[in-house]
This record gives C-alpha cells, structure tokens and sequence, in this order.
C-alpha cells in the first residue's frame, strides 16, 4: 500500500509562483513512477507531468501553458511540482499519483493523494 500526501496549494495572483509536494509513504515507493494531475471545477482530471522512478524521464502534456517542471527527490520520498507565470486557468485542484510507469493516462496509476487547491486569482 502507499500513501500520498499533497502539500503547497493556496491562492497566489497571475503571475506567481508554487511549488507542490506529494510526500510518499509505504512500500518501495521510490520504485514507482509519479505524476501530476489536476481537475478544475465542471472539467474532466487532466495529465500534468510524470516522472519515472530513477527521475532521470519526465513527461509533460503540451496542453498546459505555463512552465511547469516535475522532480523527485528519492531520498525523501517526495515528489515536487515548480509552476511559474501561472494564470487564473491553472486554478484546479492538484493531485499526486503512483502507478508502475510515467504515461498520461489516470487509470494506469494505482494510488493517489486527496489532493491541493490552487487557486489564481487577483
């Protein structure tokens, strides 16, 4: 079983910056492979970024407009989301998930968090 934990939502103006957490718990956790998802209000979860177990491979979807940058850090079981310029269309609520490879689809994850608001707005 693993347990995942978001952190670092909030509410930030256009333009700034966050960086989430998903601090990962339970067994072998640094062999899975994690990614990003978020979900706005009446929309459908949509893919952000993935990374592979080793964080040497990322994948990113093209349908997201602001710079946003995955990492791992293995040694701390953590999992970081960097998102910069953002604007009110990334307001969403973020979520963390664990699954055997980087890939875009949510089903393909077996674990995920309860998820972090972010919300943009000035």
């Amino acid at each position: 079983q693993v347990q995942l934990v978001e952190s670092g939502g909030g509410s930030v103006q256009p333009g700034g910056s966050l960086r989430l957490s998903c601090a990962a718990s339970g067994r072998a956790v640094s062999r899975f492979a994690m990614a990003w998802f978020r979900q706005a209000p009446g929309k459908e979860r949509e893919f952000v970024a993935g990374i592979d177990w080793s964080g040497a491979s990322q994948l990113y979807t093209g349908d997201i407009k602001i710079p946003v940058t995955i990492s791992r850090d293995n040694a701390k079981n953590t999992v970081y989301l960097q998102m910069d310029s953002l604007t009110p269309e990334d307001t969403a609520v973020y979520y963390c998930a664990a699954g055997p490879a980087a890939v875009k689809a949510a089903t393909l994850y077996n674990y995920w968090g309860q998820g972090t608001q972010v919300t943009v707005s000035s």
